[in-house]
């Protein structure tokens, strides 16, 4: 590309030419295309029900799409949350029935 004012080349992204410090005319600007962040609650439910690919999207999402990136983080955190609770809750019950039967079986073998 060449300037208008002085006619000596310059680079095609320049906005003032080097040599004579004058604004480049007629230049084009690309705007980048910027996609629409919004709430998912697919992504909320995707997080909660695969934790670890919530995590990865709030990873990998959060500097361009804020909004979405956060509703899979949070559906990752509760479904982590949810699947700790639950594992708890299934290891007491089923400590208590082993624990029952064992007691039972302690009974005959005296």
């Amino acid at each position: 590309m060449f300037c208008t004012k002085c006619g000596k080349e310059i680079l095609d992204e320049a906005v003032v030419c080097i040599h004579c410090g004058c604004a480049v005319q007629n230049r084009s600007v690309v705007t980048p295309v910027v996609e629409a962040d919004a709430p998912s609650g697919g992504m909320a439910a995707l997080g909660f029900f695969i934790p670890l690919a919530g995590l990865i999207i709030w990873l990998v999402n959060k500097d361009t799409k804020p909004l979405m990136a956060k509703s899979a983080g949070k559906g990752a955190l509760i479904g982590a949350i949810v699947s700790v609770a639950l594992s708890i809750v299934y290891a007491l019950i089923m400590g208590s029935l082993l624990g029952g039967m064992m007691g039972g079986m302690a009974y005959y073998y005296y």
